[in-house]
Formats: C-alpha cells, sequence, structure tokens
C-alpha cells in the first residue's frame, strides 16, 4: 500500500482552509499556532508543493489547494461520520449544533422538551462559538445562523423574516425629555450585534437620515447582553422585531417605527449532511416547530 501522510497533517490542513485562519483552526485542534503550522507544512513537503499562499496576517488556498481540499475533504468527512456512528452507541442520535446564544435560549431552549419527549433516542451538543459556518461537516454538523443570505454551497432553509427594532429602556420615553424624535439618537449611543453589523444602516436608510449618526456605537457578540446593556441605559440596541418581542422584559421599550430587515435566521449544513438521521429529524422537527418558519 502507498504511504500516506499522518492523518494529523491532514486534519489540520482541512481546517486552515476551512476557517481560513492559522489561530482560528489551532484553537479548534487545541494546539499552539506554531504546532499546526508545522503539520501543514509537513502535509506541504509530503506532497512536494505549497498548498496557500501566505500573506501579511492571511493565509488562502493556492489552486492546488483547492484541489487538495475538494478531494480530500470529503474523505476525511466521512471517516469523521463513520467513527461517529461506531461510537453514538445503538439507537442514539447526536446532533453538532452551532447557534448564537440569543436564538437559543429565546426560541430554541423553549421547545427543545417537545423535541425530547418526541424523540428522546436523540441529543444535541449545542456550540455557541463563532465561525458556524466554517465549521460545518467538521466540528459541526449543522448550525442556525444570521444573515442576510447563505452561500450556495450549503443547502439552507430560511426560518424567518424580520424586522429592526430601535430598543431602549423604558425611562427614555417616561422621563422629562422623552426620545421623540430619531434626531434625539445623537446623543444616545446605538448597540449593535457583530453579526448583525447592518441593522443601524438599515434603520437609517428606511427612515430617509442618511446623516444621523449615533453619539456612538459599541458592538457585542451576545445578544442577552445587547439587550440587558440597553435596560441599563448603556445605549439603544438595534435588534430584530423576534429579540424583542421574545425578550418580553418589561424594562424595554421599542422606540420609533420599525423597518424591514434584510437579516434571517437559517438552518444551515451541507448538503450530504441532510442525509444524517440526526440533522434530518432536527431539521423536520425545527421547521414545523417555528411558528415564523417560512421560505
Amino acid at each position: 500500500m502507498r504511504r500516506l501522510p499522518p492523518l494529523s497533517a491532514i486534519e489540520a490542513f482541512v481546517q486552515v482552509a476551512r476557517l481560513g485562519s492559522i489561530k482560528a483552526a489551532a484553537a479548534e485542534l487545541a494546539l499552539s499556532s506554531p504546532a499546526l503550522s508545522r503539520r501543514v507544512q509537513s502535509l506541504e513537503r509530503f506532497i512536494g508543493k505549497p498548498l496557500f499562499e501566505r500573506r501579511h496576517q492571511a493565509i488562502v488556498l493556492n489552486a492546488e489547494g483547492e484541489r487538495m481540499l475538494a478531494q480530500i475533504a470529503p474523505a476525511l468527512d466521512a471517516m469523521s461520520d463513520a467513527v461517529e456512528a461506531m461510537t453514538s452507541g445503538p439507537g442514539l442520535l447526536r446532533l453538532r449544533l452551532g447557534v448564537l446564544a440569543l436564538f437559543a435560549s429565546q426560541r430554541l431552549m423553549p421547545r427543545l422538551g417537545e423535541l425530547k419527549r418526541a424523540h428522546p433516542e436523540l441529543h444535541i451538543d449545542i456550540d455557541t462559538a463563532g465561525q458556524r459556518l466554517a465549521r460545518l461537516g467538521d466540528t459541526l454538523d449543522a448550525a442556525i445562523a444570521l444573515a442576510h443570505g447563505i452561500d450556495a454551497d450549503f443547502y439552507a432553509r430560511r426560518l424567518d423574516r424580520n424586522r429592526v427594532y430601535v430598543i431602549g429602556r423604558r425611562e427614555l420615553i417616561e422621563g422629562d425629555d422623552p426620545v421623540m424624535r430619531p434626531e434625539q439618537l445623537a446623543q444616545l449611543t446605538a448597540l449593535v450585534h457583530r453579526d448583525m453589523p447592518d441593522t443601524f444602516l438599515e434603520w437609517r436608510r428606511a427612515m430617509a437620515l442618511p446623516e444621523l449618526e449615533p453619539l456612538a456605537m459599541d458592538y457585542f457578540d451576545s445578544g442577552p447582553l445587547m439587550l440587558e446593556a440597553a435596560a441599563q441605559g448603556l445605549g439603544v440596541a438595534f435588534m430584530l422585531e423576534s429579540h424583542y418581542e421574545s425578550a418580553a422584559d418589561p424594562r424595554l421599550v421599542r422606540l420609533f417605527p420599525p423597518v424591514d430587515s434584510d437579516y434571517s435566521y437559517w438552518f444551515v449544513c451541507r448538503p450530504r449532511a441532510l442525509s444524517m438521521p440526526a440533522v434530518k429529524l432536527f431539521h423536520d422537527w425545527l421547521i414545523a416547530a417555528l411558528p415564523q418558519s417560512g421560505e
């Protein structure tokens, strides 16, 4: 049999190719960045050609790397599926699901009990870390992503349609100087989620106020913390209608008219993952369970 490169080197190459970052791939594999780089370099030495273009603070696949990834990644995924099937135990289904913490807390966790009662064989590992789409087929089987749209390489199902709300603490409309006009936002901080960086711009554009700028723009990677920050008076949050309605927080109020948003939640996986029983079961349940689900 022809000698093969170490599996660890192949795994390192695929991780870097999918995540586009030595640092992110090293974190996924619990390695230091130098150790991961050595594994990738050992694979390049084995095949006798470079697989990446190394640029300043970036690493991207070259043509040989693209060809290598297309041929080797499906085999690595198949090996991972086989190991998962062997270790899950008879009659047990396991789903590795990437999801934003806010969606998980507001819309998923309150309904997981009914899913568990209907399908006690299904076990779900919840992962709220970033790089969800990049990790599909590797450390994640499926993801619930918040985006304008999803790349055609993935299977994607839109779960809702939303509007942008301006959310602030109740005192903003009950104080001596109530916030009643959009121009007053110039004295307030806008709170924006990193996964929805355009919410303020969407709202400003729809309100035909191209010159309006908030006092400052603070970014969060946690929806629950954004809502709490708004409730504490640290700024006004530009979030989706579903976030506000699901929070049902009496400390918060909606300021100004909502506007249509291009952001939606999506169920996403690699096309081949839909043949996995755990992914198919969860997908079908999710589409049926969410009251706002749709194309």
